[in-house]
């Protein structure tokens, strides 16, 4: 099993890079149920965030992105319930990041997570706490 690196992945997911989309995609391509690529809940964080970001994809079709690499036979995701939970909750107006920090601290035996986020709070998967500053 190897690491996969959220720069590896997105080159693999946007075709965006000449030299490295390619190669990127020979490796994962290359990769089997025997000799997998592991993807760290942080990696599946960041991959979101870029695509989102950087890539501007819309939050429908980056959700249906990491369902593909969650379902995908020969790669191997750190805390795959906690990001199968976080794609459920973020099918709502909650963001994926959002939702991940709330389903670690459940996962974590939390009572809940408090927040200063307006919007991570209105679906109820965060408390807003009192001082409420400006949307984060």
């Amino acid at each position: 099993m190897i690491g996969l690196d959220t720069n590896v992945v997105v080159r693999y997911l946007v075709q965006d890079d000449a030299d490295q989309s390619p190669v990127a995609s020979a490796l994962i391509d290359g990769l089997t149920e025997t000799d997998p690529g592991y993807l760290s809940l942080v990696t599946m964080v960041e991959v979101y965030w870029v695509l989102r970001r950087a890539y501007k994809v819309g939050a429908d079709r980056s959700s249906e992105l990491l369902q593909g690499l969650l379902d995908a036979r020969e790669l191997r995701v750190d805390r795959d319930a906690v990001v199968r939970a976080a794609l459920t909750a973020s099918r709502g107006r909650l963001d994926f990041v959002d939702a991940v920090i709330a389903e670690l601290g459940r996962a974590a035996g939390c009572d809940h997570t408090v927040t200063f986020d307006r919007r991570a709070a209105r679906d109820g998967a965060m408390h807003l706490l009192g001082a409420q500053g400006p949307d984060s």
